[in-house]
């Protein structure tokens, strides 16, 4: 069954930095729209961003535009998500997942998740 592994979460101050990653076990996912989606402590999960399967495609959810860069390296099985200008309104836990294209850029296939990545921002 094809699995993600989330990678690159931290503790940052506001302001600050971090690239995510998101490593699939098969290139199957080379064909598939990866997307980015973060839950925070009594929260709904919310997606993020995603990408298409060529890269061509990419969607943000407004909170993240123009701060957030998703991007994937097929050869790698891999999407990235640069994380830039981050806010305390950003900390969660960071899963990645395939998306149901069908139902928008922002609704996972499968509710099956990950530990995911925890990212913090605090001063």
């Amino acid at each position: 069954q094809l699995q993600f592994v989330e990678s690159g979460g931290g503790l940052v101050q506001p302001g600050g930095s971090l690239r995510l990653s998101c490593a699939a076990s098969e290139s199957t996912s080379d064909y598939l729209t990866i997307g980015w989606f973060r839950q925070a402590p009594g929260k709904e999960r919310e997606g993020v961003s995603s990408i298409s399967s060529s890269g061509g495609s990419t969607a943000y959810v407004d909170s993240v535009k123009g701060r957030f860069t998703i991007s994937r390296d097929n050869a790698k099985n891999t999407v990235y998500l640069q994380m830039n200008s981050l806010k305390q309104e950003d900390t969660a836990v960071y899963y990645c997942g395939v998306v149901d294209e069908h139902y928008g850029w922002f609704t996972p296939l499968s509710d099956y998740w990950g530990q995911g990545t925890q990212v913090t921002v605090s001063s």
